[in-house]
């Protein structure tokens, strides 16, 4: 159920076989293949941008080449008997992930952990803008700090506007609907062995973007 009836066919496409849509819905149907995407979703929109950092990013979501422009954001997911807590930051020029940390705690400690791998597997680049909403992960001074020592520099989604970081509301759209598990995960640990398997192959190798 990860994916749709369009994304079979672009998978099975791309390996070298030629195959519609239709062929993988009609097929879907026979084999009782239900896929897990939701409807569109309308967000609110809003204009309060910070008052220290502006939104620099602007929804300019097409950059030109690797280390740019860097978006991150952090999500909650089930682990055990309570809600556990997922820092990403993706390079917007493949949508790629380059940079994970997870952890019981939404602080800047996770969203710093998530954005050192990011920095250290990048070969530590400058002049990188980083994107993410106004949480208080990204806004405090440790985090700001650290953003100052990589000389990357921060910009921040307007308070309440989901589309001024939509690149990263659509990574953790596709990684609840066709991954977790509706019911969760066991532990932290069990999470984030399967988070990590989808970052690394389904969602970078094998899923089409």
């Amino acid at each position: 159920g990860s994916a749709g009836a369009r994304t079979i066919a672009s998978i099975i496409t791309n390996s070298g076989i030629k195959f519609s849509r239709y062929r993988a819905t009609k097929l879907m149907k026979k084999l009782g293949l239900v896929s897990r995407q939701l409807p569109k979703h309308r967000y609110s929109k809003a204009a309060q941008e910070h008052i220290e950092i502006p939104n620099h990013l602007d929804r300019q979501f097409a950059v030109t080449a690797p280390n740019q422009v860097w978006v991150g954001d952090v999500t909650y997911v089930w682990a055990g008997n309570r809600w556990s807590y997922l820092a990403v930051v993706i390079d917007l020029f493949a949508r790629k992930p380059i940079g994970w940390a997870m952890s019981f705690s939404p602080d800047s400690q996770l969203t710093g952990k998530a954005l050192k791998m990011a920095y250290e597997s990048r070969g530590k680049p400058s002049n990188v803008l980083f994107h993410s909403d106004q949480g208080s992960h990204y806004t405090s001074r440790k985090y700001r700090q650290t953003l100052w020592r990589y000389q990357i520099k921060q910009s921040l989604s307007r308070r309440g506007n989901c589309w001024d970081n939509s690149p990263m509301e659509r990574f953790f759209r596709s990684l609840k609907t066709e991954w977790v598990p509706a019911c969760g995960y066991s532990s932290l640990s069990e999470a984030w062995k399967s988070i990590v398997g989808y970052i690394i192959r389904y969602y970078s190798q094998i899923r089409p973007h």
